[in-house]
């Protein structure tokens, strides 16, 4: 079903995730809300992309990724609309954090976004641990 290389990309793009992650929590430390924000978002993204790499498929645009997330893992009920929504609100606080000039990042929403994608994590990263474990046969 999954070929050892798309398991291996799958494996690389979580472990980027994972680095996002830690950095959103650092900048998130020292005030570093936009940054932060930016960071949360792109651990979530590079987790779609850790799933979706072992459907073999991948895309130019941010929206073809989350659009083919959305059809075949939320519709399908592999992982819950929680999981939509925050791909959604994690999107726009980084748009908004990158490209609005006046957009003021707050500590709340920054701390709601770095929870939010940490929360997408933990559930790609099950997930994905089980397709490992039976992949490598363990």
């Amino acid at each position: 079903m999954h070929s050892e290389k798309s398991v291996t990309l799958s494996k690389y793009r979580l472990e980027m995730a994972k680095e996002f992650l830690e950095s959103a929590k650092k900048n998130l430390e020292f005030e570093e809300y936009r940054t932060a924000n930016n960071r949360a978002y792109y651990s979530v993204f590079h987790c779609l992309r850790a799933v979706i790499a072992l459907d073999q498929v991948d895309f130019k645009k941010h929206s073809g990724v989350i659009a083919f997330f959305r059809e075949h893992y939320i519709k399908t009920g592999i992982f819950d609309r929680e999981c939509s929504d925050i791909i959604s609100n994690t999107e726009l606080i980084r748009h908004k954090s990158d490209y609005d000039d006046f957009y003021i990042a707050k500590k709340s929403d920054t701390v709601e976004q770095v929870e939010s994608a940490a929360k997408v994590f933990d559930k790609i990263a099950a997930y994905l641990s089980q397709i490992y474990k039976e992949f490598d046969g363990n």
